[in-house]
């Protein structure tokens, strides 16, 4: 990690996800939180482990989950990180229990992040009417079609989101939400 990078030392920070997340948009938010003196904390609709994938295809590590998605609560959180995979990202969009726990966060002004496919969930529970967001490519539609101003960059913020397009943009976007995390 860069000298300047925000410290968030006693915050703790939720990462939604499920099977099929993508794996360095998993694992490397998950070091520079700790790397930033910050929790990390896997939640999931899986109870005990779950696992991440390279690409849509190839299987990768497994992740013990430390708290499962019934048992979560946006209150015990600072902030929240919402990564990739195709099928991980499909998989959460429709779940109610997900939707709600993350409009919570948005609800308590609790930084968000979303990368590569993650912004999916927020077309589910209208948080990005009026935002200027990023994500992958195939995803431009769904945003622009549910109000936002969809734009190419490696790491957008937008009003305590951040979004990002692929595991290529991993440095911005982890730099971009642990800088709302530090502020908020």
């Amino acid at each position: 990690m860069a000298e300047n990078t925000p410290q968030i030392t006693g915050k703790n920070i939720a990462l939604l996800v499920t099977d099929g997340v993508e794996l360095p948009e998993l694992s490397e938010p998950i070091a520079a939180i700790k790397a930033a003196g910050g929790t990390p904390s896997i939640v999931s609709p899986n109870e005990q482990s779950l696992q991440a994938m390279e690409g849509d295809w190839t299987h990768s590590e497994h992740f013990d989950v430390d708290v499962q998605l019934s048992d979560a609560s946006a209150g015990d959180f600072d902030g929240l990180i919402l990564p990739g995979g195709t099928l991980n990202a499909d998989s959460l969009r429709i779940d109610e229990a997900a939707q709600r726990f993350v409009s919570a966060f948005f609800e308590a002004k609790k930084p968000v992040a979303a990368i590569c496919h993650g912004p999916w969930i927020l077309t589910e529970i209208d948080q990005v009417k009026g935002r200027r967001v990023t994500s992958f490519p195939s995803l431009k539609t769904d945003l622009t079609n549910s109000g936002a101003e969809w734009v190419d960059e490696s790491a957008v913020v937008s009003d305590g989101l951040v979004t990002s397009r692929t595991p290529d943009d991993l440095e911005d976007f982890n730099h971009a939400f642990l800088t709302l995390v530090a502020q908020a």
